[in-house]
């Protein structure tokens, strides 16, 4: 096996999804690169992906969150830009972790709605909100036995 001697040592990537009706991935990225002093900036069709500094990091990411703040999402990346373990370059074919972004990128509109229900709510509304959802009991194995049983 090869040794894997990483080149952007000291350095974090963090990935910076949109979905947005008024805020492009194009967006992101003109806005990090008019902060980013350098750092790694590489536009995706989701977003950006951010590399450097973890300072540095943190305060595009910052910046960039404020464009859109209920529909712009931040999550790091596991592997650095360019790693020969999970580069598609290396591997063939799309990344291993493009299946997921795609999947997260549909439910984050339910996100957004959700952040921009609670931002509107009074404390106290926001406290009920908060309260557990009570199941009710799953039902009894002879009460479905019965069921079928009517049904057939």
């Amino acid at each position: 096996m090869k040794e894997y001697n990483p080149e952007y040592v000291g350095t974090e990537t963090k990935y910076v999804f949109v979905e947005s009706p008024t805020t492009t991935p194009q967006d992101l990225a003109i806005a990090a690169y008019e902060v980013a002093m350098g750092i790694m900036i590489k536009e995706t069709c989701f977003g950006v992906q951010v590399t450097g500094t973890p300072d540095e990091v943190a305060r595009v990411v910052e910046r960039l969150r404020k464009l859109d703040p209920f529909h712009v999402f931040i999550k790091d990346r596991g592997f650095p830009p360019g790693d020969e373990r999970r580069c598609r370059a290396n591997l063939g074919g799309s990344r291993p972790g493009y299946l997921g972004h795609e999947y997260e990128i549909g439910l984050s509109r339910f996100i957004s709605h959700g952040l921009k229900e609670t931002d509107t709510m009074k404390p106290e509304e926001l406290k009920k909100s908060a309260q557990p959802f009570k199941r009710e009991p799953p039902l009894d194995i002879g009460e479905l036995s019965s069921i079928i049983k009517e049904e057939t």
